[in-house]
């Protein structure tokens, strides 16, 4: 049972049903980790979650849980983020972002964040993209609040959309060897901004985190290095595809679309059903069971790696009324698209922003939207639902029209 295939990116629900009919937890190979368990119910995933004392993201010997002996250094110092630490480490990480990411700090952003959805939006038709919406606006619109948050120079943004691009295609070892061309120069661009802020020079985060470590907060190297890059991956990629995989369930769904287009009221409910229901996020890192333990009637040893699957949990029917079908007004909607437990996603605010303001820019501007293509291409990459490309044009246009 493949779940990086074209099949079950289209429909993740078929196959969701039938892992959880075997089990809670079930046995399974994946790319690059290997044997794991994984859940298969929102209760199990909950529990692994909010469990620090059986389940850890290190192993006994302190090393990352699912990171390979074969792995280059490179990959392992970006690996030393606050998602790949338990406490204390991750809250001593953490505490020095999280006020950034609170949601009154994040709602000074709105006017920022809508203008460029504007700005990005009137911009859809044009160029070498014309009309690709993931190119061309899915990506651009979260690269460019990230980027302008951490402090990094519009003109950089191109180059970053490029590098960003290449780890989205990583599926397997040969790839991940491949993507690592890409990661070496962005590494080293990350490295000379932080270098530079360390003289003073420079504004935003990376600026900021350089100023906490000099007033007593250390952070190695390797720590600030691995923390400016995953804010800065983690801070577009999977909105990126949480964007472009709404607007297509929106397209495939024109009843869903009308209620939305006619009632701006109900947007956030909506941002919401988008998070469960297009679940770009589908597995949170792997967990090392620590001690013996049982876990919704599964017995599980020692040693055991453990990976939640969260798009899992956001269809399961114990949860969910008819969880594989998209409903904007969906209420409650207790889905565990952020995860949940210390490791709950930093950025959560930032993300249902950027997803209002996308929405709301795009088909403001272009109410007709449509499929230019029904011949749709998901990414077979395990572990993120993202779209290869998306070509939509105005009903009655093509995309052309607009060059």
């Amino acid at each position: 049972m493949e779940l990086s295939d074209q099949s079950f990116m289209r429909d993740p629900a078929p196959v969701l049903a039938k892992l959880r009919a075997e089990a809670p937890l079930v046995r399974h190979r994946l790319p690059i980790i290997g044997e794991v368990w994984i859940t298969t119910t929102q209760a199990a995933a909950s529990q692994i979650l909010k469990d620090q004392q059986n389940f850890t993201v290190r192993k006994a010997n302190g090393k990352v849980v699912g990171m390979q002996w074969w792995m280059p250094r490179s990959i392992k110092r970006l690996a030393g983020n606050m998602l790949s630490m338990d406490e204390p480490d991750h809250t001593r990480l953490r505490s020095m972002v999280d006020q950034a990411f609170h949601r009154r700090e994040i709602m000074t952003l709105e006017t920022r964040v809508d203008a460029l959805a504007e700005e990005f939006t009137a911009e859809l038709f044009s160029g070498p993209q014309a009309g690709e919406l993931v190119g061309n606006f899915a990506r651009r619109l979260p690269l460019a609040v990230i980027c302008e948050l951490l402090g990094l120079p519009r003109e950089d943004w191109p180059q970053f959309t490029h590098w960003a691009s290449g780890l989205t295609r990583v599926t397997g070892v040969w790839s991940m060897m491949r993507a690592l061309h890409g990661l070496s120069p962005m590494t080293r661009y990350l490295e000379a901004r932080i270098e530079q802020a360390r003289t003073g020079e420079g504004s935003g985060l990376i600026r900021e985190l350089v100023s906490v470590e000099a007033d007593g907060n250390p952070l190695t190297n390797d720590e600030l290095l691995a923390m400016v890059f995953l804010l800065l991956v983690a801070g577009h990629e999977t909105t990126t595809h949480l964007i472009s995989g709404s607007v297509l369930a929106l397209l495939q769904n024109p009843v869903q679309k009308e209620k939305l287009l006619s009632d701006w009221s109900g947007i956030d409910l909506a941002v919401e059903e988008f998070l469960r229901f297009v679940s770009p996020v589908q597995f949170t890192k792997p967990r090392n069971v620590r001690v013996d333990c049982e876990i919704e009637g599964v017995s599980l040893s020692r040693g055991d790696v453990v990976m939640p699957m969260l798009i899992a949990a956001n269809y399961d029917p114990a949860v969910f009324d008819n969880p594989d079908k998209l409903d904007i007004q969906r209420k409650p909607n207790r889905h565990m698209e952020f995860g949940t437990g210390i490791h709950f996603c930093l950025g959560h605010q930032l993300a249902r922003l950027e997803m209002r303001a996308a929405l709301k820019a795009l088909f403001g501007r272009y109410p007709n939207l449509v499929l230019a293509d029904q011949q749709v291409r998901w990414h077979e990459r395990f572990g993120l639902r993202a779209l290869e490309r998306l070509q939509v044009a105005e009903a009655g246009q093509t995309s052309a029209t607009h060059a």
